[in-house]
């Protein structure tokens, strides 16, 4: 979450009614949570109508109701739904409030809508309204646990604010502090999910698999360790073969790892047609791995059918850019400038991702096809295929600030992904001596690096001055994601 969201977190006092009901997360609710999750959506809907007949005040429905609203909106990233369906939340607040407040479902189901619905804010750019329901969800979600300690579904919500709030940068803790009274670390919210994980592999926990695409998501985008993120999305509980939520999450874990066969096999594997509802994002990452596997015709069939058949706007702008780079890898210059062309013409640029392809195509700059490739080849895992089609060319990258700098940079991360450590510290040195000042993200990404190196050699002291250095650093590209995985290692190493 952004620092500008959570600075803005109101203060408000979520309200009861007469206990009416009961909570039972019994084995229909449990049938209706796992459809939902899988995007069996017809199936889920089906099943919940017949828990409405035959247990009407069961109140844990209403939080059915919006896993499976929220989760449809998330799946076709449908804006027009948000807006028309929002008035839901307070509708299944209301039903949920009217159960016994001595249940431990009773907060939980409040704090579980609320924190569901902040999510979607976020995406929809709503962020004031979003902090409102954070601060609540999480007054709830820790007033819960100080009721009823041992019941922990309370550890999914509590672990994933406390993160986000520990990923804060130093100049806004203050505020967030007073104003929302929420304090937490990096450390101490995966703590609680790694609690939570390691209950679940002796426990009957229902949220499990949830609580391990939060856990493995956060240590992608936070915490920087790819690796832990992959280790929990090979649990043997998460079956992606029948879940293609849960197929995404793995995929991604493994593409950031660099392991683009697997991300390959695993969409391929990923449930359609039929029982389940279109996921648009498979065709996405299916297509950005074959970019890196440069199976330019595949990657170019995938792609062209996410932007032909999405109806949201996330991830269009990237996926126009990748298609960008796929004409420009086969030679055709004008077919980049015409797909460069359609990244101004459509998505959002919400995402870190999406607003580097937008930077990209608002440039006029076209990429060197050398350092593209080579970029591709690096994400893609393979890493000594890129080495060897940079190394001893630095002569050829002299005629621009930003070819040349990219260079140093690339050569860098080639370098210290090979275990060429010496060399690789050369190369971010220079990157961050001659980028610190320019807008691109090159310089901050080295000092990240450097740090995470050092942090290895347990240089600690040096380790948090180049987290400091990135922190420092303000590129108009990846700026948020950067900072993020910097402030998560100084909350770690203090």
């Amino acid at each position: 979450m952004k620092p500008a969201t959570i600075l803005v977190l109101l203060l408000s006092i979520p309200c009861t009614a007469q206990a009416s009901g009961y909570f039972a997360f019994d084995a229909g609710a449990r049938g209706v949570y796992q459809a939902a999750l899988d995007l069996r959506f017809g199936e889920a809907e089906t099943a919940m109508q017949s828990m409405q007949q035959q247990s009407p005040e069961n109140l844990v429905i209403p939080l059915l109701e919006n896993y499976l609203e929220v989760l449809r909106i998330l799946a076709e990233d449908d804006e027009a739904a948000y807006r028309r369906l929002s008035a839901g939340m307070d509708k299944r607040l209301w039903k949920v409030s009217r159960g016994d407040p001595q249940s431990p479902w009773f907060r939980y189901t409040q704090a579980e809508i609320r924190l569901q619905w902040a999510a979607l804010k976020v995406r929809f750019g709503d962020y004031l309204s979003a902090a409102s329901d954070v601060k609540q969800g999480y007054e709830l979600l820790r007033d819960n646990q100080n009721r009823f300690p041992d019941f922990k579904p309370n550890l999914k919500g509590l672990g994933l604010v406390h993160t986000l709030a520990g990923n804060i940068p130093d100049e806004y803790q203050w505020a967030i502090r007073v104003l929302t009274g929420i304090r937490g670390s990096v450390a101490q919210g995966l703590g609680e999910l790694e609690l939570l994980l390691k209950y679940a592999e002796t426990n009957d926990y229902p949220f499990e698999n949830e609580a391990i695409v939060i856990y493995s998501a956060l240590q992608l985008h936070i915490n920087g360790r790819e690796d832990l993120a992959l280790n929990a999305m090979q649990r043997p509980g998460v079956k992606t073969a029948n879940s293609a939520l849960f197929a995404y999450a793995r995929a991604q874990a493994h593409l950031r790892s660099g392991r683009t066969d697997e991300t390959i096999s695993v969409l391929q594997g990923s449930p359609r047609g039929g029982r389940y509802h279109p996921f648009p994002y498979t065709d996405y990452l299916y297509g950005t791995a074959q970019v890196y596997r440069l199976d330019l015709a595949e990657a170019e069939r995938s792609l062209t059918r996410f932007v032909q058949s999405f109806g949201g706007k996330t991830a269009l702008k990237t996926a126009w850019q990748k298609l960008a780079w796929i004409s420009l890898l086969n030679g055709d210059q004008q077919g980049y400038y015409q797909r460069m062309w359609m990244v101004k013409q459509t998505g959002t640029a919400r995402s870190d991702a999406d607003k580097a392809a937008a930077r990209e195509a608002d440039s006029g700059e076209i990429p060197h096809v050398r350092l593209l490739r080579a970029r591709i080849l690096f994400d893609g895992g393979d890493y000594e295929k890129a080495y060897q089609f940079l190394k001893n060319r630095e002569a050829e990258f002299t005629y621009q600030p930003r070819v040349q700098l990219e260079y140093t940079y690339r050569m860098g991360r080639i370098a210290h992904k090979l275990g060429k450590i010496a060399e690789a510290r050369q190369y971010y040195e220079q990157t961050i001596n001659s980028g610190e000042q320019q807008p691109w993200y090159f310089a901050c990404n080295a000092a990240l690096q450097t740090g995470y190196l050092l942090e290895e050699k347990k240089d600690m002291e040096n380790a948090r001055l180049y987290y400091r250095k990135c922190l420092n650093m303000k590129p108009k590209e990846y700026a948020s994601g950067l900072h993020a995985k910097a402030k998560a290692r100084l909350n770690r190493l203090s």
